[in-house]
């Protein structure tokens, strides 16, 4: 049953984001998603030529060896050991781990070891039931499930590193066109870099079972030009731009429970339990990914994200009809 819930609510996810990017290891667009691409071929190509060999042998043997109707009863002879045979289905096995072994070690330390140049971006990934928050340190920006990064020009690369760590349980960060998965764990910190070569959203998820909602616990990468990455920081560096208009929203906002759990810029909801809100309005999508940032989600996830994303961790708020209608378009002002 538990295998049964969390296929569908990982075919939901997916199906939510059908058409908007691939989750494929097949379509690379940075530097170690394409030594996993070349890697994940090359493995292939062994297998293919495993599969190929036996089943080619195991045919000739069905057909030449098959029952004929001028056979006699008798039991042909018996042949009992074979030094060749053994030595071979021996030999051959332990070649073919060593040579995937060396392949796959050549592939992390290419991955794990590459140098990191003087301009590459810092971020600080945190994996959160069931969100993933972003801090760009050098930036003093702070947001949550849409990480933008600048396009890297192979001539002059600049990468994005993630400094990973879990404020819960195991978590892992995986984006297919972009890198390899890598565990985020609690009291530990893990690193990644990625290098998009081409401006696009890039769509993950994560990759460790953490929980309920682990199946709609999504990524969304903006791989975007430097000029676009620069305007996406001065715009995450203002206040937020608020309308006069929705005051009597903000007050709901900073007089309920929810400056427990989330922080908005230039006011006294300093959360950390759950996403940073200062910029709400900017992101496509809300819960992580699962679900379109239109005003009307964003009113029915306060007021009952239960229904929206069964076993989320946020409360559903009971405010009154005026009260939800206020606080929804105050928080979609959110710029």
């Amino acid at each position: 049953m538990l295998y049964l819930h969390v296929s569908y609510h990982r075919f939901v996810g997916l199906w939510f984001r059908l058409g908007e990017g691939r989750t494929s290891i097949f379509s690379p667009r940075a530097t170690p998603a394409h030594f996993v691409f070349g890697l994940s071929m090359f493995v292939l190509a062994i297998a293919a030529a495993i599969f190929l060999a036996t089943g080619s042998l195991l045919v000739y043997v069905l057909v030449r060896y098959r029952q004929r109707s001028t056979d006699s009863d008798r039991e042909p002879a018996q042949i009992y050991g074979s030094n060749q045979i053994e030595l071979a289905w021996t030999v051959i096995p332990i070649l073919i781990v060593v040579v995937l072994f060396l392949t796959t070690a050549r592939v992390i330390f290419s991955t794990e070891y590459a140098y990191k140049p003087e301009r590459a971006l810092d971020v600080i990934v945190i994996g959160h039931q069931f969100w993933w928050e972003f801090r760009y340190p050098k930036l003093g920006i702070v947001t949550a499930n849409e990480l933008h990064v600048p396009v890297s020009d192979p001539r002059d690369p600049t990468p994005t590193y993630l400094s990973m760590s879990s404020a819960d349980t195991d978590h892992s960060f995986w984006v297919p066109q972009l890198a390899g998965k890598t565990d985020v764990i609690p009291n530990r910190v893990n690193v990644m870099w990625i290098d998009p070569q081409a401006a696009g959203l890039y769509l993950g998820q994560c990759a460790q079972y953490c929980g309920t909602q682990h199946a709609k616990m999504l990524l969304r990468v903006y791989g975007q030009s430097q000029g676009d990455f620069d305007t996406w920081v001065a715009q995450q560096r203002q206040p937020a731009k608020e309308d006069a208009a929705t005051a009597e929203g903000k007050a709901v906002f900073l007089n309920n429970a929810c400056i427990n759990c989330h922080a908005v810029g230039g006011t006294i909801a300093t959360g950390r339990f759950g996403p940073d809100l200062t910029h709400l309005a900017s992101r496509d999508t809300i819960a992580s990914g699962a679900i379109k940032n239109t005003p009307e989600n964003l009113r029915q996830w306060i007021d009952n994200p239960a229904a929206m994303k069964p076993g989320c961790l946020m409360p559903p708020m009971h405010l009154n009809a005026r009260d939800l209608n206020e606080v929804t378009a105050w928080l979609a002002t959110l710029n």
